[in-house]
């Protein structure tokens, strides 16, 4: 009896914990319902160019993208913004996220970004993804209107999917269901620790991992050359996609060895990944050039991961791979995390990458890595109104201070749990709050 009572508070609590006080998720935004216009601003398009002009979008879509010498507004027919003096970006995109999936990390019954075992294919996180997180508004706010959610853990996580951030639930939240499979690559480095396993002992168990790997890989090209499978196995049926390429293959490795194996494997199968962490990009960008692999790097915001590394390789690594013509992508870890996600750029900058190609590593070349570029990332006629106005540089802590965003044409509220204290404290003290 003790025990059934102590669950039901434990429940209780946990109920109560989840429930959100008004502001704290904003309802989705409404429709359009007549043409917007933005005027005066620096557009920064996501291609790598930043022009001064005008923006217009209807019905949710880009209409006008230009100088806007040739257009007369008139304010009975269109909502008219004047951005003198402000940045419109696209919506940044969020790599390789939890957001939606883990909502408090020390409460497991929150946590719903892994499951159990080591090859799980048929995992998909999307319908695992809470469109009522409260950390969700925090991220959007700092201008990450998109992410690609994605499972983690064992030796293939699962597929991911690229969302949205204005909806009422996970299938309105869907922007591209069956985005990708993650594959956790095995270490192929021998560390020479104390608190490290005999070498040999390392060697043995990256070899059987990779064998493991290879083996399922085996399996299911096998399994999917027939024409009708005696028994369905849906493990294997959902590498299916993978196999026929209309899936991506993200491959997790930060190791140059382990980046060249990767990719040299799924050739085999005739499958190009996508490298997500990277770390040692800056060892092998002849290789990455050559074989048009692109990148979803690590913070920039970190120490080298090996001694003997110059102490900012993580802050000239984006500049080096821009250099050579490398298509890449920039990522944090966890889930309230992704807020810095515009200042992880904005470092880069501070280290040679130039300040639009940090943008369109945000939004273009992101969109274009998800396979979503047709839509979104950048700011052209007929794609989506997906975008943000900022007071300042968004990729400068100092200046990136959203005044609107939209999400396919609608508004959406600028509130979430940390600007209610914010005001609720400023108030009390007396302070003015911005």
């Amino acid at each position: 009896m003790r025990n059934l009572l102590l669950t039901a508070s434990l429940l209780l609590s946990l109920a109560t914990y989840a429930q959100n006080t008004p502001g704290e998720v904003p309802a989705p935004g409404k429709a359009q319902t007549k043409p917007i216009w933005i005027t005066g601003a620096t557009l920064h398009l996501g291609n790598g160019q930043a022009i001064q002009g005008i923006i217009g979008f209807d019905k949710g879509k880009i209409t006008y993208v230009g100088s806007g010498a040739e257009i007369r507004l008139n304010r009975n027919e269109a909502d008219i913004i004047d951005a003198t003096g402000k940045h419109v970006y696209p919506g940044f995109i969020a790599f390789n996220s939890i957001l939606g999936l883990n909502e408090v990390d020390a409460v497991r019954a929150t946590r719903d970004y892994a499951e159990t075992g080591e090859l799980n294919p048929n995992v998909r996180a999307l319908i695992a993804y809470n469109t009522d997180s409260r950390i969700t508004p925090t991220v959007r706010n700092n201008g990450t209107l998109l992410s690609q959610i994605a499972p983690q853990g064992g030796r293939i996580s699962g597929r991911s999917s690229v969302v949205h951030f204005d909806a009422w639930n996970w299938e309105d939240a869907t922007v591209r269901a069956e985005d990708g499979m993650h594959f956790n690559w095995p270490s192929m480095r021998v560390y020479d620790a104390w608190w490290a396993p005999p070498a040999d002992e390392q060697r043995k168990r990256s070899a059987e991992q990779m064998a493991a790997m290879e083996q399922f890989m085996e399996d299911a090209k096998a399994y999917l050359a027939q024409s009708k499978p005696e028994k369905i196995n849906l493990k294997l049926e959902a590498m299916r996609e993978v196999m026929n390429g209309k899936c991506k293959v993200y491959v997790h490795t930060g190791e140059a060895k382990s980046m060249i194996a990767a990719v040299n494997f799924f050739a085999k199968y005739n499958l190009r990944p996508v490298i997500v962490g990277a770390d040692e990009a800056g060892e092998i960008v002849s290789f990455l050039r050559d074989k048009q692999i692109p990148l979803i790097l690590s913070r920039t915001q970190r120490l080298p991961g090996r001694n003997g590394d110059p102490v900012d390789a993580p802050f000239t690594l984006p500049a080096q791979l821009a250099a050579a013509g490398i298509p890449f992508g920039l990522m944090m870890d966890g889930a309230w995390e992704q807020r810095n996600i515009p200042f992880q750029a904005g470092q880069a900058v501070g280290y040679g990458l130039a300040p639009e190609r940090a943008v369109q590593a945000l939004t273009g070349d992101a969109a274009r890595i998800l396979g979503i570029d047709a839509t979104y990332g950048t700011l052209e006629t007929g794609k989506s109104a997906t975008l943000f106005i900022s007071a300042g540089d968004a990729l400068d802590i100092r200046g990136n201070k959203l005044e609107a965003a939209f999400i396919d044409g609608r508004r959406i509220e600028l509130s979430d749990k940390q600007t209610g204290l914010y005001k609720k404290f400023s108030e009390k003290y007396g302070v003015e709050a911005p």
